[in-house]
């Protein structure tokens, strides 16, 4: 999002400061705070109401690493929130996984902005204050259907009874006279809930905020509204670029009906496979369908020069959505070894490794893949070594050779406590190798976060029109599930469709396939934690790593080991209501086991 609405973001909680006497603090005085009808003649101030639920988005200002929780990954650090909730500390009071209390304070900003926005003063100009009123009405709309999907993906879950629930729902502002005390909506009011907002935002919204140079440009929705070139490009220009619009809507329409049609819902949830795939081929139809894959975006965050080049919200062509470029070495802070001055914090696991296939497709359990035990990093899928440093894998400006071998300076696995790799391995994606830690020349570079890529998408339609059609139907879409993954797959640079033929052949296998290339695509990027549980996978599968020595004359040994123990039960395939709430609130149901 562009600095300008940042900063308007900003203007509501500054009003309260401003607002307040130096008196109060010491004699109570008459009140001077800000009403809310306040906004009916102060546009900004408007913009600062819904201002307040653009800055809850999840993963905006960064991602949350939630692969600690999962198979893929553990930390060094012990006071790490996730590794804590893996390990046995996941209560109902916890809040690494927890949505509800931002998510809901959003919607409430929402609900208020709502009910005023037809009565503020947008502009002088009436043809553009209606449009102004229109646009800002589709965003709030927009949003409050992504706000809902995230508390159902966090929330959404069976009752003692089982009845699948989701949140209550609420559409209208609050006050102190409000009934708080309500109870739980069904999962499937609240896709439908979300499913209207969704076409409430679709009817009032742009495709995308872009410049007109002739009324030809215009939508014809909006040409019917007396909009001229001036107008909309006031009103709908690319100045606005990073807010919600009806691509973004539609993404996320997509991720909810997915959400929605995975085994853990779809029995109660009212909403199909079909749906899902069709949701997603919209999305990716605007976009120009399989033509419109980046053949680079594997590699989104080591793409350098479009990183530097990115200016005024413009997204690249692998991203739909992003947070704001900012020049930091935080994560590279975090994340390179030890020896590069680095805290070694998230360390990839074997298990996610051993995910990535041979360089000709076939899993390294498939004796066709060639795999040797004994080199095991050799002939492998580009993307391993895209996303993960092994050992002797090169880091940093001086491209550094890092040896995680047992009782090896500094970056051997568990040689250092709370610095060293516990797995054998460290994160490379997300990172930039061009950042210098050297505390003589520390230097920092650009990164930003992708709220939604056009991967996420591909493979959100690939999953769906598996189930719903098999391998190679295309329920009337230009493109199947086999057609999608081959076109990832050759990206990362596996050009034998070998394997894929073979799965092809079946959907129980085919899902599989669909399932790792997720696993791949997205990693470290916070998915896994939610689709292993959407998809009613194991979830307690133990984190492994790759111990690595080699004898006096020479000879190296790979030994798989386990790091550590995931401890869940069954009942954590859904998140709780937080504990505070139920407490609060008699009428609210918890998830069945918390």
């Amino acid at each position: 999002m562009n600095k300008k609405y940042i900063k308007n973001i900003l203007l509501v909680a500054v009003a309260g400061v401003l607002m307040t006497s130096c008196d109060d603090l010491f004699t109570p005085a008459i009140e001077n705070n800000l009403g809310v009808n306040y906004m009916d003649n102060n546009a900004s101030y408007a913009e600062g109401v819904l201002g307040n639920a653009y800055t809850r988005i999840p993963i905006r200002g960064g991602f949350p690493l939630n692969e600690v929780a999962t198979d893929d990954a553990v930390s060094n650090d012990n006071t790490n929130s996730w590794r804590k909730m893996a390990t046995g500390a996941w209560t109902s009071d916890n809040k690494s996984a927890e949505r509800w209390r931002d998510c809901r304070a959003a919607i409430m900003y929402i609900n208020l902005f709502l009910s005023h926005v037809d009565q503020v003063h947008w502009a002088d100009d009436a043809v553009a204050s209606k449009l102004y009123a229109q646009r800002e009405k589709g965003e709030a709309y927009g949003l409050r259907a992504l706000f809902m999907f995230h508390l159902l993906q966090a929330h959404g879950g069976y009752d003692d009874q089982g009845n699948l629930l989701g949140v209550p729902i609420v559409t209208t502002p609050e006050d102190v006279n409000s009934q708080f005390n309500l109870p739980r909506n069904t999962f499937k009011e609240c896709m439908d809930s979300l499913y209207a907002d969704c076409d409430r935002a679709l009817a009032l919204l742009p495709d995308h905020y872009k410049d007109a140079s002739s009324e030809a440009d215009i939508p014809e929705k909006f040409r019917k509204a007396a909009t001229d070139v001036e107008h909309w490009n006031r009103v709908f220009g690319s100045k606005f670029n990073g807010r919600m619009d009806a691509s973004i809507v539609k993404a996320y329409r997509s991720k909810a009906a997915l959400l929605a049609a995975s085994p853990a819902f779809n029995a109660q949830s009212g909403t199909t496979w079909e749906q899902a795939a069709n949701d997603a081929a919209q999305v990716l139809d605007a976009n120009g369908g399989l033509a419109g894959m980046d053949p680079t975006g594997v590699t989104w965050f080591s793409n350098t020069q479009e990183i530097e080049s990115l200016a005024n919200g413009a997204n690249p062509k692998e991203v739909m959505w992003r947070g704001e470029k900012s020049e930091s070495n935080s994560l590279e802070k975090d994340n390179f070894p030890p020896s590069l001055y680095g805290k070694g914090r998230i360390n990839p696991t074997q298990n996610l490794v051993d995910a990535f296939p041979a360089a000709n497709g076939y899993p390294i359990t498939d004796a066709r893949s060639n795999y040797d035990p004994q080199h095991p990093y050799d002939n492998r899928d580009p993307r391993l070594a895209q996303a993960i440093v092994f050992d002797g894998g090169k880091v940093g400006v001086n491209d550094t050779k890092i040896n995680t071998e047992v009782g090896s300076e500094k970056d051997g696995i568990n040689n250092i406590a709370g610095s060293s790799t516990r797995t054998g391995y460290y994160l490379r994606k997300l990172l930039r190798m061009d950042v210098n830690l050297d505390p003589k020349s520390e230097s920092k570079k650009y990164h930003y976060t992708p709220v939604i890529r056009y991967t996420e998408i591909f493979l959100n339609y690939a999953e769906a029109a598996n189930e719903a059609w098999g391998p190679k139907g295309k329920g009337g879409h230009a493109y199947s599930a086999y057609d999608v993954i081959k076109a990832i797959r050759q990206r990362a640079g596996i050009t034998d469709n070998g394997y894929l033929d073979e799965c092809a052949q079946s959907k129980d296998k085919m899902r599989e396939l669909i399932h790792n290339e997720r696993r791949l695509e997205l990693c470290f990027e916070g998915f896994r934690f939610w689709d292993l549980r959407r998809w009613q996978d194991p979830i307690t599968e133990t984190a492994k790593g790759m111990e690595i020595k080699t004898d006096a004359d020479g000879n190296t040994t790979y030994s798989p080991v386990d790091v550590e123990e995931r401890s869940y039960k069954d009942y954590m395939i859904y998140g709780p209501i937080p504990y505070s709430e139920v407490l609060k609130f008699s009428n609210l149901k918890q998830n069945k086991g918390w």
